[in-house]
């Protein structure tokens, strides 16, 4: 097994798309070994699924980003993510969670479909991938009513009590390129205080390419540039940083460790 995992990558979206296999032989000459593709909508599941059949390194997940929620065909009950989850490739529940900084689906939709995910990740013990943006206490509020059992706050950047709540509840958190960028010193600050067993590095990659790759369109082999930077806020060694997010990920996303 290579060193580092990229815990959150979309390989499924453009400029990616067009080359996957190649995104996958150059995030392993970087020395990232796993990828975990991420489910944003449905009419796009199969996709996400194709990728992960297609390559033995490759994970996904399956689930509704909040800015879709509302959109036609896009309403999953909490059996219909049980059902999905049973492919062999599927680890994780997500992206789910709550946005009200695009506005685009009325927060009561993106409340029900977060809530479904919560309860189908309870059901099968699957970890959740949360995306919160501008909704910092509802998000800790509903994780806390229904119960959470685990899961990861993906690229993180958010407020220290959102950091503080979700390690309450067992979480890990996950830190992107974001994390690279001059103007981010408030985030490296919370990086700092994150227990080291509960670190996770991610892409989102094609977005947020981590310095010195910034202004191109991401890719997996990039949370190399991330993780260095990530251990230097931690002040440890590269090697130290990359071999804990690793075992924190198969500690996480369990079913992973059928490969």
């Amino acid at each position: 097994m290579s060193l580092l995992v990229d815990s959150h990558c979309h390989l499924n979206y453009p400029p990616m798309a067009q080359d996957r296999a190649g995104v996958v032989v150059r995030a392993k000459a970087a020395g990232v070994g796993t990828l975990l593709t991420i489910s944003t909508t449905m009419r796009e599941w199969h996709e996400v699924r194709a990728d992960a059949e297609a390559f033995e390194s490759v994970w996904c997940s399956v689930g509704i980003h909040p800015n879709h929620v509302h959109e036609t065909g896009e309403q999953l009950t909490t059996q219909q993510i049980i059902e999905l989850t049973q492919h062999p490739k599927v680890v994780g529940i997500g992206e789910t969670g709550l946005d009200t900084f695009h506005k685009d689906a009325p927060l009561s939709a993106q409340e029900q479909s977060f809530r479904e995910h919560i309860r189908a990740s309870n059901a099968t013990g699957l970890p959740l991938i949360i995306h919160s943006r501008e909704a910092e206490a509802d998000t800790a509020r509903i994780l806390r009513e229904e119960g959470t059992e685990q899961g990861v706050m993906h690229c993180f950047s958010s407020g220290r009590s959102l950091m503080e709540d979700a390690l309450a509840l067992g979480f890990y958190i996950s830190f992107s390129g974001m994390i690279t960028f001059k103007k981010n010193e408030a985030l490296r600050a919370m990086a700092r205080d994150v227990p080291l067993n509960r670190l996770l590095v991610e892409t989102d990659s094609p977005y947020l390419a981590p310095e010195p790759m910034r202004g191109k369109p991401c890719e997996p082999a990039y949370v190399a540039h991330t993780a260095r930077r990530l251990a230097e806020i931690k002040g440890i060694s590269f090697d130290e940083l990359a071999t804990q997010t690793t075992q924190n990920f198969f500690a996480l996303f369990k079913k992973a460790q059928a490969a």
